[in-house]
């Protein structure tokens, strides 16, 4: 089956990875094919109609003489009406049609040479060098959005990404471009395009003279919406949407015509009462019968509508801010107002609205019949100042020529005298910092302590990764700090067929690959960042995972004047690792290795481990390059973490909610549910953190009169568990009173179990797997024991010394610059060796100082600005 033959509805109905499959197909083919600069892409809500911005700024182009060379594609929804959509241009010869999904829409966003949207396009898309992208977004914020709205932050992420391949994006007013652009979606500093600020081209729509309200109201009875008799009174009600998320808005479509028919009834004779829903829930409220005489057709652009509206009945949408531009009195009617606002939240406060705010539909229907009486309640009395400040300050520019000078500036290049100005720019200097696999890990913690550390005052930190909607991975992207703005990496690197065998080579052989193959590469990888991160530019760039080839090499296409990569470990051996007979990690980290000639410098995390890997790597790049920087610790997350919120366990509602626990058989590390999902099922979702460390307590309860020996870490070949657990063994067998926790799960989870038990310590050892809150327990126990081959700077001896614990471990190559001197006890890396320090650790002979994690953390925060190039 040919691409050009596979409908969009025919995909749909294909597996998910054959659609996947297929899609990435067109992506890639369709990015070789020319950019035709006469060709004008519109996108308006996902394809929902010929609406919104894009329809008025396509309205003024078709009409402009001087550019009737270009041809318009808009692109609509399987099963959206074309003769509905686009009206008497419906068989234009200039106009045309797209599906959305189809390959004809794959190959129009590829080629367009403008393309024009007021949402997002699919997180496939990846704008090319020639293309021009106005992304005209699709109101004026009045509930808080993006960054700014409770627990939606991740939500962002595709909005984010479409900004920053943009050219220009459309404000309509300094209120905008502040709370929307800069703020709410993060694009102080680091926008590359620039900030249209002429007014709301959809509000031209509403500058209609008589003969314009007589075609806009025949249009609305043709379609079926009841408008009375010719001087009726036209109350249009039009609520936003309702839902936890845009993609799942709430069907209310029975209340809200429930409110329409007791407004009718309630206005009487003079009033007729039609309901204009948002674009995202049309579908769902033209599925009830009900609806049938009262709903306005979402392929009737609501600007049209607002050019014949008499009074304007919503609540927290942006069209209350387009009611200004033609002085249609407004009457907020929010009947969830405390909710709404305790789940959304808004940027204005009461006093700054245009019209007055109700609760209750009676209020409503009064203030609506009040409309023009001249009384104290009429809105057109009571709110006059507040409404013509409100004009001024969101839609000062709404004055029916907004769209001609977007043409002007777009498509003409004329900026004089147009506000056409890059975003703000406040001093800070900019970095962007790719935090690997978020995995439950000593990497993970250590970016996380990073970002809480790193001053904001004069950084700005985005951070890239990639995005996972569930598990450990998406709890632990809830813990960066919500300063930092986030780029959740979204769709796939599209290679097409054609070079799926190049791109396995980079993994594996990275720059010994071919010039010529590695080439080819390199631009896919250029292609794949522009479609992540768009065209902005960073001056620091930060690969703090340092274990993925495919990152190394990415970021190596990324503009920036300093690129730096992390080393968290002896990298050398860490290649050389052996697992079930294997060495799983050779080639990709052979792969990463062959990157650092592209890097300004090489990070290690202390200085033994700079000197570890500058002679374990000398071949990859000299020794200059090799710098150090220590990571820093978060001491007061990890108390807080220990010791819990007393607030939270004073809501304790009972340990019904820890039942999921396995018990001693269960295979631990699989456990079914992370304690957010269980408190979110449970319906105490503030409670997650109490119920992680209620879980890690429960998993190992404190028995009176027995020390406790704890390790935490990945159970895996360099952390030598076995050696661990022969050396307890020895002091196990002198004194009964002794035990060992084992925090952390990994490929050797179940080996090591078996060996516990086979050297008759079943009873004295206990795996606990993999902890959302491993410092709970730590601190219920006495002494911190690592047993490594080697390691970088692991995490878990600093949180140790926070929770006060002696530290015993093996001389690993780096451990002089894991601990601080004068604190813990180094042994030798054998089981005699470890056991011993264990007897020293019970005798109490392990020096265990005050550890000053203020110092500590000045000290590593100065390295780091070093190693990065920022000092």
């Amino acid at each position: 089956m040919s691409k050009a033959r596979i409908s969009a509805g025919t995909l749909l109905q294909l597996p998910a990875s054959v659609r996947s499959a297929v899609r990435n197909e067109w992506y890639h083919a369709t990015s070789r094919l020319p950019v035709r600069p006469e060709i004008v892409l519109y996108e308006a809500f996902g394809g929902q109609g010929v609406l919104c911005h894009p329809e008025a700024i396509f309205r003024e182009l078709m009409a402009a003489e001087d550019l009737q060379h270009l041809h318009h594609i808009w692109v609509l929804k399987e099963g959206i009406d074309r003769q509905g959509a686009l009206g008497d241009l419906v068989d234009h010869p200039r106009v045309s049609t797209v599906t959305r999904g189809s390959y004809a829409y794959v190959r129009a966003l590829a080629t367009a040479g403008f393309l024009v949207n007021n949402a997002t396009f699919p997180p496939s898309f990846a704008k090319r060098e020639g293309q021009v992208y106005l992304n005209t977004w699709h109101g004026t914020p009045m509930k808080k959005m993006g960054r700014d709205e409770p627990g939606q932050v991740a939500a962002t992420r595709n909005v984010l990404r479409n900004f920053l391949m943009s050219d220009y994006v459309v404000s309509s007013s300094p209120y905008m471009t502040s709370t929307m652009y800069e703020s709410a979606y993060g694009l102080l500093n680091v926008y590359p395009g620039l900030v249209i600020d002429e007014g709301n081209p959809r509000t031209d729509r509403q500058v209609l003279d008589a003969q314009g309200r007589a075609e806009v109201r025949g249009r609305l009875s043709r379609a079926g919406v009841d408008l009375g008799a010719a001087d009726d009174r036209l109350v249009v009600y039009a609520p936003t949407w309702r839902g936890a998320s845009f993609a799942r808005a709430v069907d209310d479509a029975l209340e809200l015509v429930a409110r329409v028919k007791a407004l009718r009834q309630r206005l009487g004779p003079g009033h007729r009462v039609v309901l204009k829903v948002h674009q995202q829930v049309y579908d769902l409220a033209r599925s009830h019968g009900e609806v049938a005489g009262m709903l306005v057709p979402n392929h009737i652009p609501s600007n049209l509508v607002l050019g014949v509206t008499d009074v304007l009945v919503t609540d927290f949408s942006s069209i209350a801010f387009d009611a200004l531009a033609t002085e249609v009195p407004i009457v907020l009617f929010a009947p969830d107002l405390e909710g709404y606002i305790n789940l959304r939240g808004l940027y204005l406060t009461e006093s700054e609205l245009p019209g007055p705010l109700v609760t209750s539909l009676d209020e409503a229907a009064d203030l609506v019949a009040s409309v023009g009486s001249g009384s104290p309640a009429d809105p057109l009395v009571s709110h006059r100042e507040v409404y013509q400040a409100a004009r001024a300050r969101f839609a000062a520019k709404d004055d029916g020529q907004a769209s001609r000078r977007i043409v002007d500036a777009v498509w003409r290049g004329r900026r004089d005298g147009r506000s056409v100005e890059p975003i703000r720019r406040d001093g800070r200097t900019t970095m962007l910092v790719y935090l690997g696999g978020l995995k439950s890990n000593g990497i993970t913690t250590s970016a996380i302590n990073l970002l809480r550390s790193i001053d904001h005052e004069r950084f700005d930190v985005t951070v890239v990764y990639r995005h996972h909607s569930s598990g450990d991975r998406a709890i632990n992207a809830g813990r960066i700090p919500p300063g930092v703005r986030r780029l959740a990496r979204i769709g796939k690197f599209t290679t097409g067929k054609l070079h799926r065998s190049k791109r396995r080579r980079l993994l594996e052989k990275g720059g010994r690959m071919s010039p010529v193959q590695l080439q080819t590469m390199l631009a896919l990888l250029n292609r794949e960042w522009r479609r992540c991160v768009g065209s902005a530019h960073f001056d620091h760039l930060i690969d703090f995972s340092g274990y993925s080839p495919f990152w190394s090499f990415l970021m190596a296409e990324a503009p920036t004047d300093h690129r730096s990569i992390w080393m968290h470990n002896d990298l050398r051996a860490d290649q050389m690792r052996v697992v079930d007979g294997v060495r799983p990690f050779e080639q990709h980290l052979g792969a990463v290795f062959s990157s650092y000639r592209f890097y300004d410098n090489l990070v290690s995390v202390s200085p033994e481990l700079r000197d570890i890997n500058a002679r374990g790597l000398a071949e990859f790049a000299p020794a200059d390059k090799f710098v150090y920087a220590r990571n820093t610790i978060d001491t007061e997350a990890i108390r807080a973490a220990a010791e819990g919120d007393p607030a939270m366990a004073a809501q304790w509602p009972g340990d019904h909610l820890l039942e999921w626990l396995p018990d001693d058989d269960a295979d631990a590390p699989t456990r079914p549910l992370t304690p957010d999902v269980l408190a979110a099922q449970h319906e105490v979702p503030h409670l997650g953190p109490e119920i992680a460390r209620r879980l890690a307590l429960q998993s190992v309860p404190v028995r009176s009169g027995v020390t406790r020996f704890v390790t935490v870490g990945r159970v895996s070949p360099e952390k030598n568990h076995g050696r661990l657990l022969r050396a307890f063994a020895q002091v196990r067998a002198e004194r009964g009173d002794v035990e060992l926790v084992v925090i952390g799960n990994g490929p050797l989870f179940e080996p090591t179990r078996e060996l516990a038990r086979s050297l008759g310590l079943g009873d004295a050892v206990h795996f606990t797997g993999l902890l959302h809150n491993p410092w709970a327990l730590m601190r219920t126990c006495d002494i911190f024991v690592l047993s490594s081959d080697y390691e970088g700077q692991p995490m878990v001896i600093l949180e140790a010394l926070v929770l006060g614990l002696p530290v015993v471990s093996t001389a690993f190559g780096s451990v002089s610059g894991a601990l601080p001197a004068g604190t813990g006890l180094v042994v030798d890396r054998t089981d005699e060796a470890l056991a011993e320090g264990l007897r020293a650790a019970l005798r109490g002979e392990v020096p265990n100082p005050p550890f000053d994690a203020a110092q500590y953390n000045a000290d590593a925060m100065a390295e780091f600005y070093r190693a990065i190039g920022a000092e």
